[in-house]
């Protein structure tokens, strides 16, 4: 493989995920089974929606009592008043709530629709909540994932966002570990030799999305691994791809 090429492989065989399941070892076993491995610098993108089954961030709906407010909303607009409630009560603070769609703050400084609240690929009458410390979670799969592989890896732990300005839902980084999420280009010069001022791009971002290409929404493959990428060795924090109140014009 050369510099400049990257190869995204997906983790193929894994099973059903339940509260409680040893994730790291699922992984590692399908890893294994599939013949594949880990190289280093890898990176090993997990969708969100494992992590939080595995970590019990799982809400039934018939235990939800909504209230008036959440009621009253989702009835003006077609949605389960349960969603709404969990919704938030999973909210630091509402952004938006307007024709049906509710974006919000979570409390880990996200700006999403519905506080991350989902649900897609769980059971009926369930919605997943998202990972309570995403880093922490990305860590721990790789400090797992490392110990079997015995290479230096890099862990992203991504969801589905919508963006401002595009059509289509993409898949981000919402939990990092192993990478510096961000790489600045300011005051670097560009090919023609101009001084870079504003560039910062979003490797984790970038590497999450390229990742949903062989994951897909409805294959059953919530796992692959990227391989190719380069990017900065860090104890990474996510919140660096959270854009500052101070400097986000839509807040």
């Amino acid at each position: 493989m050369s510099m400049d090429e990257v190869r995204i492989f997906p983790v193929i065989g894994l099973p059903y995920i339940n509260p409680g399941d040893d994730l790291p070892a699922i992984l590692i076993a399908a890893i294994h089974h599939a013949n594949q491995s880990l190289e280093e610098r890898d990176v090993a993108v997990i969708a969100q929606k494992i992590v939080s089954k595995a970590e019990g961030r799982i809400v039934k709906l018939a235990e939800v009592r909504p209230s008036a407010f959440a009621r009253n909303w989702a009835e003006a607009y077609g949605k389960d008043a349960r969603v709404v409630e969990v919704a938030l009560a999973e909210s630091k603070r509402i952004v938006k709530m307007d024709r049906g769609v509710l974006i919000s703050e979570t409390r880990h400084g996200f700006i999403c629709a519905n506080a991350g609240v989902d649900t897609s690929n769980v059971a009926e009458g369930t919605v997943t909540l998202l990972p309570e410390d995403p880093d922490g979670s990305a860590l721990g799969l790789r400090q797992a994932l490392e110990a079997v592989f015995r290479v230096n890896l890099a862990v992203i732990i991504s969801d589905t966002f919508g963006r401002p300005w595009r059509e289509g839902l993409v898949n981000v980084a919402v939990g990092v570990s192993g990478m510096a999420p961000v790489v600045d280009y300011r005051g670097r010069q560009d090919w023609l030799g101009n001084t870079l001022r504003v560039t910062t791009v979003s490797i984790a971002d970038e590497i999450a999305s390229a990742a949903e290409l062989v994951m897909t929404k409805d294959a059953g493959r919530p796992a692959a691994i990227v391989r190719g990428a380069h990017y900065e060795t860090e104890e990474s924090n996510n919140l660096k791809l959270v854009r500052s109140a101070a400097l986000d014009l839509f807040r």
